[in-house]
């Protein structure tokens, strides 16, 4: 768990990192942030991060990362300005925009791998689910926010990996959890 201070200095990277791809800013990173913070903080340590822009509620783009090897401030700095620029679904973020955006970031916990979907507990968990080559995950909010059971957590995650929605059923198919901490701000 982030403390406020932490949390304030992640919504802050991610608002720079999103500010320098979209307006152009030649604001580089700065590595020194996290020499203000003990070695024991959580900004110092490895984390997957995913960061979400809504605009006026509604998603406007989300990219992220589930396994990091950076400090997870570095992690989020590094794929807040992607989330406004390179998420193919959207046009990116204009300037004019910003005052409308804002900031969600999920902390990622490691992925565990499940032998049951009785494990998978809505609104807690996240999916990761994988065949072959295909992959796609969900964050927890999400089937929170579109009100959707298990199975159909499990079918839209399918959906989202490129895989039939009853793909989950096949012995081939791995399915991990995971939770997430959500961080939220409005930007302005």
């Amino acid at each position: 768990m982030l403390n406020a201070d932490e949390q304030k200095e992640l919504i802050e990277a991610a608002w720079k990192s999103v500010r320098r791809e979209v307006c152009g800013d030649l604001l580089e990173r700065d590595h020194r942030q996290l020499d203000r913070f003990d070695m024991d903080s959580a900004l110092r340590q490895p984390a997957g991060a995913f960061v979400t822009l809504y605009k006026k509620g509604a998603l406007r783009g989300c990219l992220g990362v589930i396994v990091s090897e950076e400090p997870l401030l570095e992690t989020v700095s590094g794929i807040a300005g992607r989330a406004a620029t390179a998420d193919r679904r959207f046009p990116p973020v204009t300037k004019d925009e910003l005052g409308d955006i804002q900031i969600e970031i999920s902390i990622l916990s490691p992925l565990r791998e499940i032998s049951s979907i009785e494990e998978i507990q809505v609104g807690t968990h996240g999916l990761f689910i994988h065949a072959g080559m295909f992959r796609g995950l969900l964050l927890p909010q999400v089937a929170v926010t579109q009100h959707w059971n298990r199975i159909q957590f499990l079918e839209e995650t399918c959906i989202k990996a490129g895989l039939p929605p009853d793909q989950w059923k096949h012995s081939e198919t791995r399915i991990s959890i995971f939770s997430a901490e959500i961080i939220k701000q409005r930007v302005s």
